[in-house]
């Protein structure tokens, strides 16, 4: 079912369409090296073969999983026999440092172009020296539209399943448990398809009785590695420790990066936990750092104890729905002025136009208190932040009252 064309791919038009990036470098047969960072399913690998095949270049292929720096430097010494090799690495913010600069030589000289793909953001994953020397593309997850239409192409193009009567009569279990994820939705297909032999009505009572008997382990490199974290943030997010631990023990026994496991449960901390207790983020920062000294098997008892601590902490998301308000009104009114009186004034010019004129220095008033306005006129009293239901948030609530009286309405 992988397309071999462009126009074959489904998604992904921001790149592959008749204006895309992609496109036009295929057609210019100038191909930058380049990383493809988004959820998994989207079809990176796709993508990556199909480069190769449209401009007809030698093509390799590693999985940062079960490479090493000997596996990346024998494909640069053959691909010095050719002209632009491109070696396309899976999963590429695995590869630690000395992996990754194995391959820069190469991709400076132009030995090899190299694709990476990863679900992480490059920015935190990929050296800051490879990733100079490459593009960083971003794929986007397919909406409802695309996947089904994922669905009746490979309905129509398998040798098989065209010669069958199936129809799709129910489709939201299929997108449910696939959870967006291209390649999981055509193993569900898959799955479905083998099960009931000859002609067949797809329902969702079906999907979920037929994925609900397909036991799968975990597996840090397959489909239910996404599923797995996902239950262990939400069992957290719904301080539930034990459960928690559990799917924290699915993901130490299946050899997930540590680094991935930490870096979750710093997001969760602030996400999730927030200023109920701030010392959960503490906790989960100084966990990840701890983590990367200690590794495996050790590094289990430190994620767990922040795992505990964690789920049996107070909880708030208020920090993270009010960065939401804010963006969304950033996005519905643009750039605003600022007030004059709280811009900066570092030049005689600036002073003269009144910049920084009337501002109070919250320090020279009782309580390091003054009531003046921060926010662009447009906006002045949007309220972003609502403190949570918790004995820290209502506090802060308490205090911030005191302070803006009915200005915000705390």
């Amino acid at each position: 079912m992988r397309p071999a064309k462009l126009d074959e791919l489904i998604g992904q038009e921001h790149l592959t369409g008749p204006n895309g990036v992609i496109r036009r470098a295929i057609q210019m047969g100038n191909i930058p090296s380049m990383i493809f960072w988004g959820p998994p399913g989207v079809g990176k690998t796709t993508l990556a073969n199909i480069i190769a095949n449209e401009i007809k270049k030698p093509f390799y292929t590693l999985s940062a999983i079960n490479a090493g720096v000997k596996d990346v430097r024998e494909i640069i010494d053959k691909a010095k026999h050719s002209t632009r090799s491109i070696l396309f690495i899976d999963e590429i913010h695995r590869f630690n440092k000395s992996q990754q600069d194995a391959l820069l030589g190469a991709v400076e000289k132009g030995t090899i172009t190299l694709i990476g793909a990863t679900t992480e953001n490059p920015s935190f994953e990929v050296n800051t020296a490879l990733l100079s020397r490459c593009q960083v593309y971003t794929l986007r997850a397919l909406t409802e539209d695309k996947l089904l239409e994922l669905v009746r192409q490979a309905l129509t193009r398998d040798e098989d399943l065209k010669t069958r009567n199936i129809e799709i009569r129910e489709h939201q279990a299929l997108l449910n448990i696939s959870g967006g994820d291209g390649r999981k939705l055509l193993n569900l297909v898959e799955l479905i398809t083998e099960a009931v032999p000859g002609d067949l009505v797809v329902t969702d009572e079906l999907v979920m009785e037929l994925a609900q008997k397909h036991i799968a382990i975990y597996d840090k490199n397959g489909e239910q590695h996404y599923d797995i974290i996902s239950a262990f943030i939400k069992s957290i997010r719904g301080s539930d420790p034990n459960a928690a631990l559990y799917y924290l023990a699915r993901m130490v026994e299946g050899g997930e990066d540590v680094k991935f496991i930490a870096r979750r449960l710093v997001i969760l901390a602030s996400e999730d936990v927030g200023n109920a207790n701030p010392t959960a983020l503490i906790l989960a920062t100084n966990t990840f750092q701890a983590v990367n000294i200690i590794g495996y098997p050790e590094a289990r008892i430190i994620l767990a104890q922040c795992v505990v601590y964690l789920a049996s902490s107070s909880k708030s998301n208020a920090s993270y729905m009010g960065i939401g308000k804010a963006l969304q009104m950033v996005a519905q009114t643009g750039d605003l002025p600022v007030p004059l009186s709280i811009r900066n004034a570092p030049t005689k010019l600036m002073k003269d136009m009144d910049y920084g004129k009337n501002y109070q220095y919250a320090h020279d008033y009782e309580n390091n208190f003054i009531n003046m306005e921060f926010l662009p006129d447009k906006i002045k009293g949007t309220k972003f932040y609502e403190p949570g239901n918790n004995a820290r948030e209502d506090e802060l609530r308490k205090y911030l009252r005191n302070l803006w009286k009915d200005k915000y309405r705390y």
